[in-house]
Protein backbone atom coordinates (compact mmCIF):
# COMPACT_ATOMS: atom_id res chain seq x y z
CA UNK A 1 0.00 0.00 0.00
CA UNK A 2 2.93 2.36 0.78
CA UNK A 3 4.08 1.17 -2.07
CA UNK A 4 1.15 3.02 -4.39
CA UNK A 5 1.16 5.88 -2.27
CA UNK A 6 4.76 6.83 -3.38
CA UNK A 7 4.47 5.81 -7.16
CA UNK A 8 1.03 8.00 -6.98
CA UNK A 9 3.25 10.82 -6.05
CA UNK A 10 5.49 10.30 -8.39
CA UNK A 11 3.25 10.36 -10.95
CA UNK A 12 1.88 13.51 -9.82
CA UNK A 13 5.40 15.25 -9.54
CA UNK A 14 5.75 14.08 -12.98
CA UNK A 15 2.64 15.52 -13.85
CA UNK A 16 2.65 19.14 -12.09
CA UNK A 17 5.73 21.03 -13.72
CA UNK A 18 3.66 20.57 -16.97
CA UNK A 19 0.20 21.91 -15.22
CA UNK A 20 1.71 24.93 -14.56
CA UNK A 21 2.22 24.12 -10.63
CA UNK A 22 4.69 25.88 -8.54
CA UNK A 23 6.08 25.25 -5.53
CA UNK A 24 3.63 27.18 -3.68
CA UNK A 25 0.51 25.92 -5.46
CA UNK A 26 -1.93 23.74 -3.49
CA UNK A 27 -2.01 20.04 -4.91
CA UNK A 28 -4.69 18.26 -2.77
CA UNK A 29 -4.34 14.99 -3.79
CA UNK A 30 -0.29 15.29 -2.71
CA UNK A 31 -2.11 16.53 0.71
CA UNK A 32 -4.35 13.99 0.50
CA UNK A 33 -1.66 10.67 -0.29
CA UNK A 34 0.75 12.57 2.63
CA UNK A 35 -1.92 12.49 5.18
CA UNK A 36 -3.12 9.25 4.65
CA UNK A 37 1.23 8.21 4.82
CA UNK A 38 0.93 10.41 7.71
CA UNK A 39 -1.83 8.48 9.73
CA UNK A 40 -0.52 5.29 8.86
CA UNK A 41 3.10 5.33 9.72
CA UNK A 42 0.98 7.17 12.98
CA UNK A 43 -0.37 4.32 13.46
CA UNK A 44 2.06 1.58 13.28
CA UNK A 45 4.61 3.61 15.61
CA UNK A 46 1.50 3.74 18.28
CA UNK A 47 0.69 -0.16 17.86
CA UNK A 48 4.06 -1.75 17.61
CA UNK A 49 7.03 1.43 18.09
CA UNK A 50 5.42 3.85 21.24
CA UNK A 51 4.54 1.13 23.57
CA UNK A 52 8.01 -0.36 23.65
CA UNK A 53 10.10 3.07 23.67
CA UNK A 54 7.20 3.94 26.71
CA UNK A 55 8.04 0.89 28.40
CA UNK A 56 11.71 1.39 28.38
CA UNK A 57 11.49 5.04 29.51
CA UNK A 58 9.41 3.84 32.24
CA UNK A 59 11.75 1.06 33.13
CA UNK A 60 14.65 3.57 32.93
CA UNK A 61 12.97 5.83 34.97
CA UNK A 62 12.16 3.59 37.48
CA UNK A 63 15.32 2.14 37.73
CA UNK A 64 16.48 5.49 38.15
CA UNK A 65 14.30 6.40 40.92
CA UNK A 66 15.31 3.50 42.59
CA UNK A 67 19.17 4.30 42.18
CA UNK A 68 18.55 7.81 43.44
CA UNK A 69 16.35 6.01 46.51
CA UNK A 70 19.31 3.51 47.02
CA UNK A 71 22.01 6.15 46.87
CA UNK A 72 20.24 8.31 49.42
CA UNK A 73 19.54 4.95 51.48
CA UNK A 74 23.83 4.69 51.85
CA UNK A 75 24.57 8.01 52.45
CA UNK A 76 22.40 8.06 55.20
CA UNK A 77 24.01 4.76 56.41
CA UNK A 78 27.12 6.47 55.71
CA UNK A 79 26.33 9.43 57.34
CA UNK A 80 25.04 6.89 60.41
CA UNK A 81 28.29 5.08 60.38
CA UNK A 82 30.67 8.18 60.21
CA UNK A 83 28.67 9.74 63.48
CA UNK A 84 29.17 6.37 65.13
CA UNK A 85 32.90 6.56 64.38
CA UNK A 86 33.58 9.45 65.40
CA UNK A 87 31.75 8.74 68.61
CA UNK A 88 34.02 5.94 68.85
CA UNK A 89 37.25 8.03 68.29
CA UNK A 90 36.35 10.63 70.81
CA UNK A 91 35.59 8.20 73.08
CA UNK A 92 39.08 5.96 72.69
CA UNK A 93 40.79 9.29 72.81
CA UNK A 94 39.23 10.08 76.27
CA UNK A 95 40.31 6.95 77.24
CA UNK A 96 43.72 6.92 75.59
CA UNK A 97 44.59 10.10 77.79
CA UNK A 98 43.25 8.45 80.75
CA UNK A 99 46.22 5.77 80.40
CA UNK A 100 48.67 8.14 79.89
CA UNK A 101 47.52 10.39 82.83
CA UNK A 102 47.73 7.06 84.81
CA UNK A 103 50.65 5.67 82.87
CA UNK A 104 53.09 9.10 83.94
CA UNK A 105 51.27 8.75 87.64
CA UNK A 106 52.68 5.23 87.97
CA UNK A 107 56.05 6.13 86.45
CA UNK A 108 56.22 9.08 89.23
CA UNK A 109 55.33 6.91 91.87
CA UNK A 110 57.80 4.10 90.35
CA UNK A 111 60.32 6.88 90.49
CA UNK A 112 59.98 7.80 93.82
CA UNK A 113 60.14 4.79 94.94
CA UNK A 114 63.23 4.09 92.83
CA UNK A 115 65.04 7.25 94.73
CA UNK A 116 64.06 6.32 97.91
CA UNK A 117 65.13 3.16 98.17
CA UNK A 118 68.82 4.05 96.41
CA UNK A 119 68.62 6.64 99.15
CA UNK A 120 67.99 3.54 101.44
CA UNK A 121 71.01 1.43 99.93
CA UNK A 122 73.15 4.47 99.94
CA UNK A 123 72.87 5.19 103.80
CA UNK A 124 73.23 1.48 104.24
CA UNK A 125 76.37 1.16 102.95
CA UNK A 126 77.68 4.26 104.46
CA UNK A 127 76.55 2.75 107.54
CA UNK A 128 78.26 -0.22 106.37
CA UNK A 129 81.58 1.34 105.45
CA UNK A 130 81.78 3.24 108.54
CA UNK A 131 81.61 0.04 110.40
CA UNK A 132 83.83 -1.07 108.22
CA UNK A 133 86.44 1.57 108.88
CA UNK A 134 85.74 1.28 112.43
CA UNK A 135 86.53 -2.04 113.11
CA UNK A 136 89.15 -2.08 110.61
CA UNK A 137 90.81 1.50 112.56
CA UNK A 138 90.64 -0.80 116.00
CA UNK A 139 92.16 -3.32 113.93
CA UNK A 140 95.27 -1.30 113.22
CA UNK A 141 95.21 0.46 116.34
CA UNK A 142 95.21 -2.93 118.47
CA UNK A 143 98.13 -4.35 116.12
CA UNK A 144 99.91 -0.61 116.86
CA UNK A 145 99.74 -1.43 120.62
CA UNK A 146 101.13 -5.17 120.53
CA UNK A 147 103.91 -3.77 118.17
CA UNK A 148 104.56 -0.95 120.19
CA UNK A 149 104.43 -3.04 123.20
CA UNK A 150 106.85 -5.07 122.06
CA UNK A 151 108.85 -2.93 120.78
CA UNK A 152 108.75 -1.00 124.39
CA UNK A 153 109.53 -4.26 126.01
CA UNK A 154 112.75 -4.37 123.75
CA UNK A 155 113.56 -1.14 124.07
CA UNK A 156 113.49 -1.33 127.67
CA UNK A 157 115.39 -4.75 128.29
CA UNK A 158 118.21 -3.21 126.57
CA UNK A 159 117.99 -0.43 128.81
CA UNK A 160 117.68 -2.11 131.95
CA UNK A 161 120.33 -4.39 132.68
CA UNK A 162 118.66 -6.49 135.43
CA UNK A 163 116.62 -9.17 134.44
CA UNK A 164 112.70 -8.05 134.90
CA UNK A 165 110.24 -10.25 134.29
CA UNK A 166 108.59 -9.49 130.67
CA UNK A 167 105.09 -10.19 131.13
CA UNK A 168 105.48 -7.81 133.96
CA UNK A 169 106.98 -5.12 131.69
CA UNK A 170 104.31 -5.98 129.13
CA UNK A 171 101.37 -4.77 131.59
CA UNK A 172 102.88 -1.65 132.51
CA UNK A 173 103.34 -0.81 129.24
CA UNK A 174 100.14 -2.08 127.94
CA UNK A 175 98.44 0.60 131.25
CA UNK A 176 100.69 3.58 130.02
CA UNK A 177 99.55 3.03 126.38
CA UNK A 178 95.62 2.19 127.48
CA UNK A 179 96.06 5.87 129.42
CA UNK A 180 97.62 7.86 126.81
CA UNK A 181 94.55 6.25 124.42
CA UNK A 182 91.82 7.18 126.95
CA UNK A 183 93.57 11.07 127.40
CA UNK A 184 93.69 11.17 123.02
CA UNK A 185 90.34 12.97 121.60
CA UNK A 186 88.36 10.30 119.56
CA UNK A 187 88.65 11.02 115.67
CA UNK A 188 85.08 12.60 114.65
CA UNK A 189 82.57 11.18 112.69
CA UNK A 190 82.44 12.12 109.33
CA UNK A 191 79.67 14.49 108.84
CA UNK A 192 77.64 14.00 104.92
Amino acid sequence: MLNIALTFAALQEHEAPAAGGGLMSIQINLMFWTLVIFLLLFWILKRYAFPVILSSVEAREKALEEAIDAAKRDRDEAARLLAEQKAQIEGARGESQKIIAEAREIAEKLRADTLEKTRQEQQEMLARARRDLAAEREKAVAQLRREAVDLAIAGASKVVEENLDSDKNRKIVEAFLASLAAESPKPKAESR
